[in-house]
């Protein structure tokens, strides 16, 4: 692309020099044919400044008016000292035009705007085919809220796609939790093993500031085992799993996230371990260690006591000794004082 201000500044030297040449007398002029050689200078700087922007402007110009996208001349210079690329914003008005979207209103996708998105570092591109989508989908989805969208970091062409054909998300996604398969456990015990499959469909209204898919998929599982949780029997389940599926969906999991949830389906699911009977016999085994335990102690209380009676009887037989070795002392005596011999007087 041609310098714009390098050619003018070249044909005003050229015309300086001109008039200094005539300052010096080199050329007898008078004031009419200076006049009209200014006016001639003036002309030409005036068509090589016409000529250099249609030769870097001329083509992209063309293309936007023979494509009825009303992109001026001006604009397209505005655009190359603002360092916006314009072929960029005239294919946006290009397919805005031709997909029958408003481009002439202040509302409507105007050069302006595409301009100040562009600046703002977001993806023209994808935004207009965001509308292109919505447009020919039915959706109400103006240039504003596509911009916001953009500019918030989300795919608005993907979520208006995701609007007009609903994708699946797996719960759980092995993406996230690591783990194949819900597990939930119904109030006799039994363990049932679920994957649930969740349509979901682009909500526009709520995209910008939404939880995402990761939510939904938590609020799906944490719902699907507090279901299962509260069914008396686990083959309850088993014969009709519709019944947890709209009890989940009766609980409103996509309040406040970028989504609809259309439909939750069962795609999985069986019968795992009898959990209710493996803590059952875990609490029996506890209960025996306990058991045994406690007669464990029993029986050190009762050998302590056995000893404690062995130690007093030992200690009662020592005492009657005792006593017994007294009696011939006391006979003895008995006989040495005489008192034996009155006694059986």
């Amino acid at each position: 692309m041609i310098n714009l201000s390098a050619a003018a500044a070249k044909i005003v030297g050229d015309f300086s020099i001109l008039a200094q040449d005539v300052q010096i007398g080199r050329f007898n002029l008078g004031f009419g044919d200076l006049l009209q050689y200014a006016l001639i200078a003036v002309l030409g700087v005036f068509a090589c400044v016409v000529a250099v922007v249609f030769y870097s402007f001329g083509s992209v110009w063309l293309q936007a008016k023979m494509s009825s996208a009303d992109v001026s001349m001006l604009s397209l210079i505005g655009m190359y000292f603002r360092q916006v690329r314009a072929q960029t914003i005239v294919n946006a008005k290009i397919m805005a035009a031709q997909s029958g979207l408003d481009i002439h209103s202040r509302n409507g996708i105007t050069t302006q705007r595409l301009e100040a998105h562009y600046l703002a570092g977001g993806n023209v591109m994808n935004v207009l085919n965001a509308l292109i989508a919505a447009h020919r989908a039915g959706i109400d989805l103006d240039f504003d809220k596509a911009a916001a969208i953009d500019l918030a970091g989300r795919d608005v062409l993907d979520a208006v796609r995701t609007s007009v054909h609903p994708k699946v998300i797996d719960c759980p996604d092995p993406r996230y939790s690591g783990t194949k398969t819900l597990s939930a456990i119904a109030k006799n015990g039994i363990e049932l093993k679920v994957v649930a499959r969740v349509t979901v469909r682009t909500n526009l209204e709520q995209l910008i500031g939404g939880a995402t898919e990761e939510t939904v998929i938590a609020r799906v599982g944490e719902s699907i085992i507090s279901s299962i949780g509260s069914t008396e029997n686990h083959l309850i389940v088993l014969e009709n799993p519709n019944l947890i599926t709209r009890a989940v969906l009766a609980r409103g999991l996509d309040s406040q996230t970028a989504f609809t949830i259309v439909s939750i389906d069962i795609a999985f699911i069986e019968v795992g371990q009898n959990i209710g009977a493996r803590l059952q016999v875990d609490q029996a085994e506890a209960d025996t260690r306990m058991a045994r335990a406690e007669a464990e102690q029993r029986r050190s209380e009762a050998i302590a006591t056995e000893q404690v009676m062995k130690a007093k009887v030992a200690e009662n037989r020592a005492n009657l000794v005792l006593a017994e070795a007294e009696v011939p002392h006391a006979m003895a005596d008995a006989f040495a004082r005489g008192n034996l011999n009155g006694t059986s007087a």
